[in-house]
């Protein structure tokens, strides 16, 4: 997957491509000191401040017409701490960088999302999530945080230290201050084996209950238009190591589920009436495989297809329901989705706007293809998400606003108190920010 953001005569646009902005002015910072600098010097010229990471979010969390912080350069490990197990990271550093450093000194995150080519700053602040019976999102691994405040000071954070701004930074929006450095927690490096295998659409969801208690990490994806869905249980093991072969995992994670895959969604594209028999195929596509390997090798796989997707959390227990009304949905409204449904979970979290904050939750995204009209589907499908008190991802579409959050999650106003005494002058403030949190 390739960068994601990029500015052509000055216009940025986000990787699902459905996102453009045309900053004031771009700073490209190398230290904190600078950063704080250039908060400053936007205060003095009345202008706005967002920062960006890779651009993989389709919400427009990250445009401004002001200026627009690219932290490419604050990217590295800043220190290791063996005795507490935890490593502190600069803000700009992508999540693979993170991963296979960690992975040479004998380290690991304890669980991350499926794709691993945001910064760790955007991921966490949007609220980026594997799926995991125990394990939460990558926020919740955080133990510390340092941002730049709208004053242009440097604030630390902890459970410790600023306990209050700790509870709501680590899912922050960028409406609390650019976040320069995060101390995530971490463990010795584990070996994980993943059983791949397709299910009924039937068959996962009776047994779903039983799926999520037996494995440590569960998740699918049901393919619209079918009876089907691919499965994935991944599970500690104590070895050994069992890689998926070189060109086994070439042709089934990149000539299939990327190069075909892209081709299959150009032919729905231009001939809509395709897609059930596409689906049917490709629901068939992939075979039924076991592998064991390091975790951001087992977590994570490569997503170069583009897309725009909208995902809401929904309490756990009412995740099937959920997904069977969504089904029906399609089955009945003549809608031709060609990408597949996919279904996770993370347990409750402590974090103020945490899509988990409370309660244990389940994941459902709907993709399409990019350049396909998405309204009607997401429109439908939102409507069936919000009937059971979902929670968008903060970084997927959605049309909810401040009203809709101050009921669906307890400690709202928590987090906008907060704002308003950290950034009183709304110097973080953009049109998204706006419509999620209010004026």
């Amino acid at each position: 997957m390739s960068t994601a953001a990029s500015a052509k005569n000055g216009t940025w646009r986000n990787w699902g491509g459905n996102v453009t902005a045309r900053p004031a002015r771009e700073v490209t910072p190398a230290s904190v000191d600078e950063l704080a600098a250039a908060v400053r010097k936007a205060a003095e010229d009345g202008l706005k401040v967002k920062a960006v990471g890779t651009g993989h979010s389709f919400t427009s969390i990250a445009a401004t017409d002001g200026v627009l912080i690219r932290p490419q350069l604050l990217t590295g490990i800043r220190n290791i701490d063996r005795d507490a197990m935890t490593v502190t990271v600069e803000a700009g550093t992508p999540l693979k960088r993170l991963n296979m450093a960690l992975a040479r000194e004998g380290l690991s995150l304890t669980n991350m999302g499926d794709i691993m080519e945001q910064t760790v700053s955007g991921a966490t602040s949007t609220g980026t999530h594997g799926t995991g019976r125990d394990s939460g999102s990558i926020a919740a691994q955080i133990r510390g945080l340092e941002l730049v405040t709208a004053d242009g000071s440097v604030l630390s954070c902890s459970e410790k230290e600023n306990p209050e701004v700790f509870a709501a930074a680590r899912i922050g929006l960028g409406a609390l201050g650019v976040v320069t450095a995060i101390t995530f927690a971490v463990e010795p490096v584990f070996l994980l084996t993943a059983r791949e295998e397709p299910m009924s659409f039937d068959k996962v969801t009776s047994a779903f209950d039983e799926l999520w208690t037996e494995n440590e990490h569960f998740e699918f994806y049901w393919f619209p238009h079918t009876g089907s869905t691919s499965t994935k249980r991944n599970n500690r093991s104590t070895g050994p190591e069992k890689p998926v072969p070189q060109l086994q995992g070439w042709i089934e994670d990149e000539f299939l589920s990327n190069g075909v895959f892209q081709v299959a969604q150009w032919v729905g594209r231009a001939v809509p009436g395709t897609i059930p028999s596409i689906a049917r195929i490709s629901s068939k596509a992939l075979s039924a495989r076991t592998y064991t390997d390091i975790p951001y090798k087992v977590f994570t796989s490569p997503r170069r297809v583009r897309f725009v997707e909208m995902e809401y959390a929904v309490p756990r227990e009412a995740v099937v329901a959920t997904l069977r009304e969504l089904k029906t949905m399609i089955e009945r409204s003549g809608l031709r989705v060609s990408f597949p449904v996919e279904v996770r979970t993370a347990p409750a979290d402590d974090i103020t706007l945490s899509t988990a904050s409370g309660r244990d939750s389940a994941y459902i995204a709907v993709h399409m293809v990019k350049g396909t009209p998405y309204q009607a589907y997401f429109t439908a499908a939102e409507r069936i998400f919000t009937a059971h008190e979902g929670r968008p991802h903060w970084g997927k579409v959605h049309t909810r606003d401040a009203e809709y959050f101050a009921g669906v999650y307890p400690r709202f106003g928590e987090f906008t108190a907060l704002r308003d005494r950290l950034d009183p002058d709304r110097r973080f403030q953009n049109d998204y920010l706006r419509r999620v949190l209010g004026a």
